[in-house]
């Protein structure tokens, strides 16, 4: 709509608009830049008052050209709930839990997925293929299935039932492989061109980000445009942290926010954290996890491709990496869930023992306004909580 290019994340090299890519020629994510001059003619933040209670609010700066390529199923604007049961046993005065668990699919997936497929519909695809190790799945089979375009799945086979039974049910075509998300990935990729799909894989297509950055915009309406002070992210593949950073870079631009940032916590698994491990060390780029190991199955990501960029965003917004343990997590979600009404998935609860670390370390103030987000519905993970 008001796309005026796309942008290497590395390079900077710049890419003509309304064409289908994958990655850059440097091998790295593709971005997503517009003229936000012109979107902000008719996208204003008075204006938002009177649009649709969907991500598609924010119509301007997200990339689909023509509305009858839009595929929805009423995705996004989740609520912004105040954890007060929580926070005054943890002595916060401002502490919000985002709920993604509302979405289409029950997870966050559904806002990139939306995204993804719809430009896939756009540019003439007529099959899709994905790894993931479940909700992505999960979100990808509705959004094909609603576009009419058909849907190849590649799972790890200790991926949750719910995340499987949900694909086949929706008509994809799905392969259970001997591994991990990364092991599906080289199958997709080895396949993918003699099958004639379009890999959506996480940052391997320039959309799904799109999606994700959402969820930041929200939060600036949510809080009256003045962002939080923490957020606290779980992190597998990153798209919604840097989605996020994205969104909060562009509002600045189109005058609407000033230039604070809240201090972005990557929260990971101890069998799982490459992130965490890397921003520890110093590193600029993220190594794979070897042996990963964790019952939330979206933080079992060994290798992001956007590992680089993720850790600048830690980085410069003063934040940092923690990783916690499977039965911290499933602590927290009982926790969660008894004190807020909250079921959340394993990945959501982590964040909770992730607070308390950075509380306990003297990096939270008590009145901070901190954001947790839950990413998905602990009703699709019935086996991490032992039924």
């Amino acid at each position: 709509m008001n796309v005026s290019h796309l942008e290497c994340s590395l390079t900077g090299k710049t890419y003509p608009p309304n064409e289908l890519y994958n990655l850059s020629e440097a091998g790295k994510p593709l971005l997503v830049r517009y003229d936000l001059e012109n979107a902000s003619r008719t996208l204003t933040r008075e204006v938002l008052r009177t649009r649709v209670a969907s991500l598609w609010r924010y119509r301007e700066v997200l990339p689909v050209v023509h509305d009858e390529n839009i595929v929805t199923l009423g995705e996004g604007w989740t609520p912004l709930i105040p954890a007060r049961r929580i926070g005054q046993q943890l002595g916060l005065s401002g502490l919000f839990i985002k709920d993604e668990s509302l979405n289409p699919t029950g997870a966050f997936k559904a806002r990139g997925l939306c995204l993804a497929v719809s430009m896939a519909k756009e540019l003439g695809v007529k099959k899709v293929a994905i790894p993931s190790a479940g909700n992505a799945a999960g979100a990808m089979a509705a959004y094909a299935a609603r576009a009419g375009i058909e849907a190849h799945i590649f799972m790890p086979r200790d991926s949750p039932a719910a995340n499987r039974i949900e694909c086949i049910e929706m008509g994809a075509h799905v392969t259970l492989i001997d591994g991990l998300i990364t092991d599906c990935g080289a199958e997709v990729a080895r396949r993918k061109d003699a099958e004639g799909w379009f890999d959506l894989s996480t940052l391997k297509e320039p959309y799904r980000i799109e999606g994700k950055k959402t969820m930041g915009y929200e939060l600036a309406e949510q809080f009256d445009w003045d962002l939080p002070d923490v957020i606290l992210y779980p992190t597998g593949g990153g798209t919604g942290l840097i989605g996020m950073w994205k969104a909060f870079d562009e509002m600045e631009r189109m005058g609407w926010i000033g230039k604070q940032r809240p201090k972005m916590i990557t929260v990971q698994a101890a069998g799982c954290a490459p992130i965490v491990r890397a921003f520890d060390e110093g590193r600029n780029e993220a190594p794979e996890f070897e042996n990963a190991h964790t019952v939330a199955s979206g933080l079992r990501v060994p290798r992001a491709i956007g590992d680089f960029i993720m850790l600048d965003i830690l980085r410069s917004s003063g934040g940092g990496a923690i990783a916690v343990t499977d039965e911290e997590m499933i602590a927290a979600a009982r926790e969660i869930g008894a004190a807020e009404g909250i079921f959340c998935a394993p990945e959501g609860s982590a964040c909770l023992p992730a607070l308390r670390k950075l509380i306990a370390q003297g990096r939270i103030n008590a009145d901070d306004r901190v954001v947790i987000f839950n990413t998905g519905a602990g009703i699709k993970y019935l086996e991490a909580f032992g039924l």
